[in-house]
């Protein structure tokens, strides 16, 4: 049955619609390169998925996932926001084929003529078909709708591109095909309007792939612009796709081209002004340049003629090290300068020429040719520095070399033996433990041994000195005096050594006999200790409680403690008996104990002090558990007595602000009927003052209690004072509106059934019922009583009705507007009406308006410049724009 089954294919039968044309090259590409319908494979199913997912649905295969028809009528619903005629369930070719060509038919109204692209096709999987559809439906729907600058569709989105990357000198935008290849044009229109989201300076033409893939990740996270490109097959494709290029770039298209006529008129300006700024830049970098460059030189020649030569060896090398450092560190960085200076010179005086400009003229000598003078003499003081420096350092080498192989050895013998006499001659090991004096004996075993390797240095030197002296060396008295101290030291060395070895080995002996005993004692000692700190932390410890059982848990606790100090008393006894042992050997053998226990640091007077602190403690905590219970039994009955009052006003108050609402909101008679039941409603609220300020004096009670919480109600007197104070507010405003409403029926002549229409209609948009609309149901209302406006007739009308721009619509600005209307205009072309646009349409502009609308250094730079605006209509801080507009070029018109 289905092979019987044919419709008629929808044709392209040429005439209008030119930007429908499918190029003319529809049928040609019947033969599409693969690399071309891999592209649009990608692009295409990746743009309709971007919208299916609207729907909650996706497809995978663009030929396959269409063919029932059911899909391809969503995406249409979807992107057109219209209902399409109700598709076929069944699975049958004729129900797919229905389904098709519903879809077509929808295509068809939109002004759209299909080329040979019929139902059957699709149906079947023909991939170009599918294809050739889906391209139609971007056409129609993402691209003929742009317009810039009086070009629509493909030549507007084209030019939109060139506009948004004319600052990018890498980017050159002609095509919609190899103009795209190095993925720079992506990542300027990224960067031209959100700058933060790329780097742009990092990026390298010659690096397509991570230009590409930047671009296609920074799209797809912050834009929400899907991947419907690979880099990969547009770097190997030798002309990219020209219609996945193109419906991708219209998604960059309507993601950015929504930027207000402020930024245009402000970029505007913007330009004009970089161009002073640049070059009064490249004027200060070059004077400062200048002056930096000649005064190093200043400094630097009288360095280099200074030819006065030093007694030692060390000074003249370090002369040559520092002429070294001047010629590998200092004067290159400086060549540099000079030539930089003379590149910004020559680029400056072009830019100047090239803008109508005067040409620069640097200050009194820094020119040019004074800085070549200047260099020309210091290169004259360097000549021949260099070799006086080597010719002095050879002198002095022959002279010093002997004496230098004396002070070197001499030098390593003090270095060792500095501090050892020191060393030696204490006595540390009178307060050592004993773990100490086994450690100390090791040590100076090491020492002993280190000691004889040093003798054949000792040797070395005096032989040294004596050779020096034969040599009749001009520095002898004071290499002699150094020998001396160096022999008669080593002397000294010998005896001290020999001492200290028999007293560390005396007091070794001693301390191993006591060493066991204060292992014992601090076995003993820590456990106690800690038992007394927590016992001492526990019956110290700040309890906050908050009822009474809490209280009387805390008071058993301490009765069980209590129970528990006898046996402690005896642990403290047998302690305190091993440290008496201690004490009475250490008098009996005049062993010197100023170092503690090796083991702990706890004492007999410190077990002792606690103790007592312990036993102190004990009856204080018995009278704050008493106390607190007493206070726990005071707190309950304060937390009833304002909890019994708090649960009948909150209540109250909430009823009262219901009824008012209700009666703001509803129209039961007239204004004057609504405006007496109120003022009833706030006498009878006023009357209830005296229970607020009862409950304020309970509340006060329990602040001073430092009562936090109170489970016998939810109420709290923050909760009540801010529902009253809401209360007295609502009341007072809705009686001002319902006044207010009066006024203006009576000044206008609106009559009491306008009135209820007007609220009526006010009340229906109110959605949310707060007695004001926001400015989608004010959109809404609007639209409802026949307005059709655009986005800036709406924002027109927003200004009126919510001046102070809070988002909201009262009911008394809703009464107003319906019985007036604004109109407001505005042009801007050159500089001149850029500021206009900006100052408001005002002759002159003021410095807040400025620094609003411009960059700050921009705005800083058009203040400082711009003279008092003298005309009629002149303000206090008033500026002239249009002065200042002409001053940027001379004489010459913008």
């Amino acid at each position: 049955m289905d092979h019987h089954i044919q419709q008629q294919p929808h044709h392209y039968d040429g005439g209008e619609n030119d930007y429908m044309q499918q190029e003319d090259d529809w049928d040609r590409d019947m033969l599409l390169d693969p690399a071309w319908e891999k592209q649009q494979r990608k692009t295409f199913t990746a743009w309709c998925n971007s919208h299916l997912r609207k729907a909650g649905t996706q497809i995978e295969n663009i030929e396959e996932d269409f063919r029932d028809g059911l899909k391809l009528m969503l995406l249409l619903e979807v992107i057109s926001g219209e209902r399409l005629a109700k598709p076929e369930r069944g699975k049958m070719r004729v129900h797919k084929i229905s389904n098709v060509n519903k879809a077509l038919d929808f295509i068809a109204s939109k002004g759209v003529k299909l080329v040979s692209i019929g139902a059957e096709e699709i149906v079947d999987g023909n991939a170009k078909m599918t294809l050739g559809m889906i391209w139609t439906i971007i056409l129609r729907f993402a691209i003929q709708d742009i317009s810039v600058e009086e070009t629509s569709a493909k030549e507007g989105l084209l030019l939109w591109c060139q506009r948004k990357t004319a600052p990018y000198k890498n980017v050159n935008i002609q095509n919609f095909h190899i103009s795209w290849k190095d993925g720079l044009g992506f990542c300027a229109l990224i960067h031209r309007h959100r700058p933060e989201l790329i780097d742009y300076g990092k990026l390298r033409k010659d690096d397509p792939m991570t230009n590409l893939n930047t671009a296609f990740d920074v799209a797809e996270k912050y834009l929400d612009i899907p991947k419907m490109l690979d880099a990969e097959d547009i770097v190997s494709t030798l002309r990219p796709d020209e219609k996945a290029i193109m419906t991708y770039v219209s998604c960059y298209y309507h993601a950015f081209s929504g930027k207000q006529k402020a930024e245009t008129a402000a970029n505007r300006i913007c330009k004009v002004l970089a161009v002073n700024q640049e070059n009064e830049q490249l004027m200060e970098d070059y004077e400062k340049l200048a002056s930096d460059l000649l005064e190093w030189i200043r400094r630097t020649i009288p360095w280099l003629e200074n030819r006065v030569p030093e007694n030692t060896m060390q000074a003249m090398q370090q002369k040559l090290e520092d002429f070294r450092d001047y010629r590998r560190l200092h004067k290159p960085p400086k060549v540099q300068e000079k030539c930089q200076l003379e590149i910004n010179f020559n680029t400056l005086q072009t830019k100047l020429r090239l803008s109508n400009r005067p040409a620069f003229m640097p200050s009194e000598g820094k020119m040019v040719s004074d800085i070549s003078n200047a260099w020309g003499s210091l290169e004259g003081a360097e000549k021949g520095y260099e070799e006086w420096l080597l010719n002095e350092i050879r002198r002095l080498e022959r002279l010093d070399h002997l004496a230098e192989k004396f002070r070197q050895k001499a030098a390593i013998h003090e270095a060792w033996t500095d501090g050892k006499e020191e060393m030696l001659q204490q006595k540390d090991y009178e307060t050592a433990s004993l773990s100490d004096i086994k450690a100390l004996l090791k040590k100076h075993e090491a020492f002993e041994s280190d000691l004889a390797a040093h003798q054949d240095r000792v040797e070395q030197i005096a032989a040294i000195a004596q050779e020096l002296n034969e040599l009749e060396y001009y520095d002898s008295p004071s290499v002699n005096a150094r020998c001396q101290r160096i022999c008669d030291q080593w002397d000294s060395l010998g005896v001290l050594t020999q001492k200290r070895s028999e007293a560390l080995q005396r007091t070794e002996k001693l301390l191993e006999t006591i060493d066991q005993l204060y292992l014992e004692f601090a076995k003993r000692a820590a456990p106690f200790n800690n038992w007394m700190e927590g016992a001492m932390e526990d019956l110290q410890d700040t309890f906050i409680v908050h009822t009474i059982e809490e209280i009387q848990g805390l008071s058993t606790a301490h009765e069980q403690f209590k129970a528990t100090l006898p046996e402690a008393d005896k642990e403290r006894q047998a302690i305190l008996g091993i440290h008496n042992e201690i004490a009475k050997i250490v008098q009996t053998y005049h062993v010197n104990m100023a170092g503690t226990n090796p083991y702990t640091t706890i004492n007999s007077q410190e077990i002792n002090a606690k103790w007592d602190k312990v036993r102190q403690l004990v009856p204080q905590r018995d009278q704050a558990l008493i106390e607190e219970h007493a206070r726990q039994q005071n707190n309950e009955r304060l937390r009833r007595q304002f909890a019994n009052q708090a649960n009948v006003i909150g209540p109250w108050i909430q009823t009262k602000m219901q009824e008012i609402g209700r009666i703001s909101i509803e129209m039961h008679g007239t204004l004057e009927d609504q405006l007496t039941h109120l003022r009833q409603y706030e006498k009878s609220i006023v009357n209830y003052k005296p229970k607020i300020d009862q409950l304020e004096g309970d509340h006060q009670l329990i602040q001073e209690a430092l009562i936090f919480d109170n489970k016998h109600t939810n109420y709290t007197m923050e909760h009540i004072r801010v529902g009253w104070e809401q209360l007295l507010t609502t009341i007072a405003r809705t009686i001002n509106e319902i006044e207010n409403q009066i006024l203006t029926r009576d000044a206008k002549g609106i009559s009491q059934d306008q009135m209820n229409e007007f609220r009526a209609s006010f009340n229906h948009f109110d959605r949310k019922k707060t007695g004001m609309m926001d400015a989608e149901d004010f959109r809404a209302c609007l639209i409802s009583m026949g307005y059709n406006m655009g986005e800036a007739e709406f924002s027109r009308i927003m200004s009126i009705v919510d001046p102070n721009r809070l988002g909201v619509v009262t009911f008394q600005a809703f009464i107003d507007f319906m019985s007036r209307e604004t109109a407001d205009t505005d042009t801007a072309d050159q500089v001149m009406a850029s500021f206009k646009v900006l100052a408001g349409d005002k002759n002159y502009i003021l410095v807040d308006e400025l620094r609003r609308e411009l960059p700050p250094d921009q705005a800083e730079y058009c203040i400082a410049r711009m003279t008092p605006y003298t005309g009629p209509d002149a303000v206090p801080g008033a500026l002239d724009y249009m002065s200042f507009s002409t001053a940027l070029y001379g004489e010459s018109d913008l």
